[in-house]
């Protein structure tokens, strides 16, 4: 997320743009099968309810505790996976108060338990488990636990591990197609530091040992990437937005050392970005948790209600406009990006990490969205355009499916210009935004996959957008427009991976006025006006797509 030198960075940006880990892998092993795969042991059970009660030791850099696990059962079995990273030890797994076997492979754990265990039925048992989880180098795109210091020397403490998994430091169902329903995290800390997680606070019980719980409640299906704790001196105030569904309540926590510029910049950008994002992607969808905006030892995540935010209290990306065209600095990158996450990513989640454009394309444009609300629509424009100079068109953005993997980086600033160029397409602004609220609405706390959400925009917008999908999204090339004048005539076509293709894009047909044409794969041809030459001729700027001069 370090945009410091932006003519070389952003040749890398697809890389570097936000909180995921972004590291292709060329083989796969069993482990990622183990990791990536929906297996029966899997699918046999759907999580219910976790309980999370772990001790952070700061000075042993140490978790230890336990996990409820609360299931239905959706087949009748005796065994089943969960995961956790095979560096952290488990002491036992308890079921209807006995012990039960259990064995490990690589970051897989399988349990065996006494008898069958009938569809339908709801259970749960308890890992008990500790050790030294990962720390992260690099974070938050090398993840794992992160341990710095404030100025004052106290310790600075937090989590991100979306891609690494979240049972780097938890026992869990670590796949992301199975969202718990809701969840009580406990987080022990030393008595003077505060303690930070998702939900609303129940209550911060006084523990022997010179620790304090602090317990937690999500009251709304959360994927277990999110899940996560801040350990900190935090400073702590509230608001109130009068939202679509309500009142919202809005806890802010900067490190007590920072609260003082904390207050005015939070202020300018949150309320308006959460006026923005409910104008175009309907209500927040965690009302019931409320929305929280926590200072962290790392750039920044989406955490569920809980929004990691590491910005510097600066505007732009760390300072910079990733777009290059100034748009960018009238606003906190990390504030609006992450936060709008809480749309596309936390409410409607892909159930494998292939399909992870759908977070990072959508949440990239919601960036124009709030250019756009906030500057007017040719600032938002402008802004999505200027995000094309950070795309490389190496890979798909689509990854390889059941190895957890996503896909090219490009997922942020290509993502977000497919979306630009289907709303071109759709030609009718309210429309396109009834369609982006839909997909909220429709995926509500659920979690789909990359093609549902395709065949929600093509119905919705009733354009035949099966061919444009494939090509942006599962081949490394956007279409390239071939074209020809000789004589006041232009003859074109496309250039695609994908055959038939037949997007409509508009072309300069007359000097400094766009002219929808319908290209497919074999030439045609049209009159085009004295004024355009094949030096001049371009296509509209919003789609994004390619010219190539023809011989």
């Amino acid at each position: 997320m370090k945009k410091i030198c932006f003519l070389l960075l952003m040749a890398a940006c697809s890389l570097t743009a936000n909180a995921q880990l972004l590291t292709n892998k060329k083989a796969y092993s069993r482990a990622d099968s183990l990791r990536g795969m929906l297996t029966p042991l899997r699918t046999c059970y759907d999580i219910n309810y976790y309980h999370l009660d772990v001790k952070i030791n700061i000075e042993e850099k140490s978790v230890s505790g336990s996990n409820e696990f609360a299931f239905t059962a959706t087949q009748d079995f005796t065994n089943l996976q969960f995961d956790l990273f095979e560096n952290l030890q488990i002491e036992k797994v308890v079921y209807k108060g006995a012990s039960i076997p259990f064995t490990r492979e690589f970051n897989a754990v399988f349990l065996t338990f006494p008898k069958a265990i009938k569809k339908g039925a709801k259970d749960k048992f308890t890992v008990f488990y500790g050790g030294n989880p990962v720390v992260a180098k690099n974070p938050p795109w090398d993840g794992g636990f992160i341990f710095k210091k404030d100025k004052g020397g106290n310790p600075f403490v937090s989590v991100a591990c979306q891609g690494l998994g979240a049972s780097v430091w938890w026992p869990t169902k670590d796949h992301q197609s199975d969202e718990v329903d809701s969840m009580l995290i406990s987080i022990s800390v030393p008595k003077d530091l505060n303690e930070v997680s998702n939900g609303r606070l129940r209550n911060i019980v006084d523990k022997p040992d010179g620790y304090r719980q602090h317990n937690w409640f999500v009251s709304n299906p959360i994927n277990n990437y999110n899940v996560t704790f801040y350990i900190g001196k935090y400073a702590h105030w509230t608001d109130n937005f009068a939202g679509e569904d309500g009142n919202l309540t809005i806890d802010y926590w900067s490190l007590k050392e920072d609260s003082a510029k904390a207050r005015p910049h939070w202020d300018a950008d949150v309320k308006p970005m959460l006026k923005a994002f409910e104008h175009w992607f309907g209500p927040y969808p965690w009302y019931k948790d409320g929305f929280k905006l926590v200072q962290a030892p790392h750039l920044g995540m989406e955490h569920q209600s809980a929004v990691a935010y590491g910005n510097q209290f600066k505007k732009g990306y760390l300072g910079g406009d990733m777009s290059g065209t100034g748009h960018g600095l009238k606003w906190d990158y990390i504030t609006v990006h992450e936060a709008g996450h809480e749309w596309f990513a936390n409410n409607v989640t892909t159930k494998d990490i292939a399909d992870m454009w759908v977070h990072e394309g959508f949440t990239t444009y919601s960036e124009a969205l709030f250019t756009e609300y906030t500057q007017g629509k040719k600032a938002g424009e402008e802004y999505v355009i200027g995000l094309r100079r950070g795309i490389g068109n190496r890979t798909p953005m689509i990854g390889p499916y059941n190895v957890n993997v996503e896909g090219s980086g490009d997922m942020y600033p290509k993502g977000a210009n497919l979306i630009h160029t289907i709303r071109q397409l759709v030609n009718n602004d309210e429309k396109f935004r009834q369609i982006l609220r839909g997909i909220n609405k429709t995926f509500y706390h659920t979690t789909t996959t990359s093609e549902a959400v395709e065949k929600y925009i093509i119905k919705q917008s009733g354009l035949k957008l099966d061919k444009v999908f494939d090509q942006y999204l599962r081949y490394s090339k956007i279409p390239v427009l071939e074209y020809k004048i000789n004589n006041g005539e232009l003859s074109y076509r496309w250039i695609t991976d994908v055959k038939d293709f037949d997007m409509p894009v508009k072309v300069s047909l007359k000097a400094d006025e766009y002219t929808l044409i319908s290209p497919t794969n074999d030439w045609k041809t049209t009159k085009i006006d004295a004024s355009v030459n094949m030096d001049s001729f371009k296509t509209e700027p919003n789609f994004y797509v390619k010219v190539k001069k023809g011989e």
